[in-house]
């Protein structure tokens, strides 16, 4: 068996930024499949790692990320999944959950050689991320339900990307197990 970790990408967010209108819809569709893949993960003990975006504010901390997306006005799309006091955080500043980041060297720590990602956007920053990882020797899931998109085309094509050319296994959240 392998050393999992999950990690949940960029979901603490305003959704104050252009797209947002497009990706919303998509966040309100996966979000009770990534609360419940959280919780399932937190049940097993396993790792669960929110690499997110600091939206160019370099002063700030995971903490003030979070207030600012709590005072936000889609608050009610992180609530359900914030970090608890167990979850690590790694804040990123590009696509990528690796770029420029410890998130290799944390789950070097871990002895993680398989992550399984959720969060948005597919088509973007999982998608990058799973190249990442595969580059690194990774073992990658991704349950396509617990990942939210801005355009659905380009998002199947993420999948079969993560699918064909990195050996991701793409499956819904209910068959992943920890």
């Amino acid at each position: 068996m392998r050393n999992i970790a999950l990690i949940v990408v960029d979901m603490i967010n305003t959704y104050d930024h252009p797209d947002a209108d497009l990706l919303v819809p998509s966040v309100r569709s996966a979000l009770p499949h990534m609360e419940r893949l959280i919780a399932h993960a937190r049940s097993k003990n396993v790792p669960v790692i929110y690499a997110n975006d600091n939206f160019g504010e370099w002063r700030s901390h995971h903490g003030e990320i979070v207030e600012k997306t709590l005072a936000g006005k889609k608050a009610e799309l992180v609530e359900p999944i914030l970090p608890d006091d167990e979850s690590l955080i790694v804040v990123k500043a590009r696509h990528s959950i690796f770029y420029e980041t410890p998130l290799s060297y944390l789950l070097s720590q871990l002895g993680a050689d398989h992550l399984v990602l959720c969060g948005q956007v597919t088509e973007q920053c999982v998608l990058y991320s799973a190249l990442d990882a595969h580059i690194r020797q990774l073992h990658v899931t991704v349950p396509r339900d617990a990942v939210a998109h801005i355009h659905s085309d380009l998002a199947d094509a993420a999948l079969r990307m993560m699918e064909r050319n990195m050996g991701a296994r793409i499956a819904l959240t209910d068959d992943v197990t920890f």
